[in-house]
């Protein structure tokens, strides 16, 4: 992870993540289903599904209230964080397993989906290649993988101008000037940001085959592929 990204997922901050993606995300419960019926297409009805950032349990519980049958191994590097994703996902508690740590973490077994909701944009940049040959050994072949994170042109101006679209939505109108600029200002140097065409690229050069374009919620976009 993001050394920078690191502090945004302790103490205080947890307890009120999950009121921001519904927030932030266009579509956020929507996009739970369209990752949902991408999955089910072929993972089996009691299928193994890797999710990679799992702290805040939203994407479990979705998948799980959806699908009796599969059942769930979550890692993540922040231990309040999957304190909170076992608050969430404790109606499923015999499905789901989560490990404290990053995707080499993850046990090796072969999966049989895999899923990376808003996460990779906390992966630093030379860590994403690695992290989704991981998750890629993971994978039985032919399996479905699902990434969703910030991804936009990397050139500017257009850099700047989606980083404020992005903030602009997931603020609220009348929002203090200097709050604005504090959340740009952290977009911009938090997180690890790809364009669109070097997302795909990272994925194929991964591994991965196939790689679709499912969502585009403006600064965010959603990708489904399969393991080769």
């Amino acid at each position: 992870m993001n050394e920078k990204a690191e502090t945004l997922f302790k103490g205080k901050a947890v307890s009120s993540y999950n009121e921001g993606p519904p927030r932030q995300v266009p579509g956020y419960s929507d996009l739970h289903r369209m990752i949902s019926l991408l999955l089910a297409e072929v993972t089996p009805q009691g299928g193994r599904v890797l999710v990679l950032g799992a702290g805040g349990g939203q994407e479990i519980k979705a998948l799980a209230d959806a699908h009796a049958g599969w059942s769930f191994d979550g890692v993540d590097p922040s231990a309040d964080m999957l304190d909170l994703a076992r608050a969430v996902t404790s109606a499923h508690d015999n499905r789901v397993r989560l490990f404290e740590g990053y995707i080499e973490d993850a046990p090796p077994a072969p999966y049989d989906a895999a899923t990376a909701i808003l996460t990779f944009h906390f992966v630093a940049e030379q860590q994403r290649l690695e992290t989704l040959v991981q998750i890629r050994k993971r994978l039985k072949t032919g399996a479905p993988f699902i990434a969703v994170h910030l991804s936009f042109p990397q050139s500017e101006p257009e850099r700047s101008k989606w980083i404020a679209r992005h903030v602009a939505y997931g603020l609220a109108n009348g929002t203090d000037p200097a709050k604005v600029e504090s959340a740009r200002q952290a977009i911009g140097t938090r997180l690890s940001i790809l364009s669109p065409d070097e997302d795909v690229a990272m994925m194929q050069e991964a591994g991965f085959s196939n790689v679709s374009l499912f969502y585009a919620g403006l600064s965010i976009k959603g990708w489904v592929a399969y393991a080769a």
